[in-house]
Formats: structure tokens, sequence, C-alpha cells
């Protein structure tokens, strides 16, 4: 490249002076300060939503790891499935109650203008659709030992399931819950439930963190015994 050709890109790029030249002062802020006016972060409900939000994949977590390496809830209730279907229905009722919890945030707060308008409210229904979709097939690809952390209990699947939605992305599940939330938020034109959204969803990735490694190492495990057979 010519130094003629140089110097016309690096006046391209320089266009405006550069962002250190960009007076942030003249900027609108209105939309962000009337959404922080519209949130409040210390508000006994949020608090809860939140509460509710982080403890759920935390408890689950730390439950089914500590039932994999001392066998107790197995011991407890006389065997893997009975125990396995007992921490599911568990989950279940704390998933109910965040979702509970994250209505009656919402509800606590005003709804915002910006989000108030039928373009919202109909993205927000698909998103609700589409979540379904993908929590509903999923479970019926895995069932409840699949979902719900069989392998943690020694319940492993016979093979690694492909098929829909799985061949549409990894952790159907979670994804497809982030979506209802985000959908319920979207119709009721709340930015508290958006945030708390977004909050689910830091919690899902940090589950699938520690999951996803835990789990391909019980079935690592798995394919070494049948390997020394």
């Amino acid at each position: 490249m010519s130094a003629e050709s140089l110097s016309d890109a690096n006046t391209a790029l320089d266009c405006c002076g550069g962002l250190n030249n960009v007076d942030y002062s003249q900027m609108d802020m209105s939309v962000l300060e009337e959404l922080w006016r519209l949130i409040d972060l210390t508000e006994p409900r949020f608090c809860v939503a939140l509460i509710a939000i982080i403890f759920n994949p935390f408890f689950w977590n730390v439950v089914a790891r500590w039932e994999h390496r001392t066998r107790g809830l197995t011991r407890l209730f006389g065997g893997p499935y009975v125990a396995c279907y007992s921490l599911a229905l568990l989950i279940l009722l704390l998933n109910v109650y965040r979702s509970h919890s994250i209505t009656v945030a919402m509800k606590a707060h005003p709804r915002w203008e910006l989000l108030e308008n039928a373009h919202m409210f109909y993205t927000g229904a698909a998103l609700m659709a589409l979540g379904s979709v993908f929590v509903i097939s999923s479970f019926m690809a895995l069932g409840v030992t699949g979902t719900f952390l069989g392998d943690y209990f020694g319940i492993l699947m016979d093979q690694k399931v492909t098929g829909f939605p799985f061949n549409v992305m990894e952790n159907p599940m979670y994804w497809g819950s982030t979506a209802n939330y985000l959908g319920l938020a979207l119709m009721n034109a709340s930015p508290v439930g958006v945030i708390l959204t977004a909050v689910v969803c830091l919690s899902y990735k940090v589950a699938i963190a520690y999951e996803g490694p835990f789990t391909e190492e019980i079935y690592r495990r798995r394919s070494q015994r049948c390997k020394h057979k």
C-alpha cells in the first residue's frame, strides 16, 4: 500500500477527530436517566427475585455434586431413581417460586413507556412461544432423569442426544427458559424484568461452565470402564 493510501486510510479512521475528541457531555442521557428512575435495586421484592435466580442453579449443582461424591440421597431414598425424582420435584418447586418472585418484582415496579407498544408485546409473545418449544422439546428428548441431573445419580444415558432441539443449540432448556423470562418482561414492558432476565442468563452461563465439564468427565469415566471390561 502506498504512503498516500495509508494517509487516506488514517484520515478516514480519524473522522471527527477520533473517539478521544467526542464530547460525551452532549450525549442524550435522558433514556438512561428514565430507566434508572424506574428501577429500585434495593426494593425488597427485586432483591428476593435476585436471590431466587442466583440460588437455584447454585443449589442444584451443590446438591448434585454432593450426591455424586457420597450417594447420600440415593441411600436416603433407597435408590437412585427415587432420589433423582425427589430432587427433580424440589428443583421444579424452586423454579416455580423463582418465576413467581420475578413476576412479583415486575409488578412492584413501573412499566417503561419505551417498551409499551404492540411491537414489543408481540416480540415478547414470540420469545415465550419459542422458549416454550425449546424447554418442552428438551424435556421430551431427555426425560426426567436426563433433565434433572440423573448423571450425578449414576443414571447415565446410552448415548448423547443429538436430535431437536440439541441439533440447533447447546443447552436449549436453559436458553429456552431465558427466552421465556425475556418474553414475559417485554410483554409487561418491564425494565426490571429485562434486568432480572440478564441475571438469569448470567447464572445459567455460570452453571453451564460448571456442569458441562463435570458431566463430560462422568461419561468419560464410564467409557474407560467399558473399555477395560
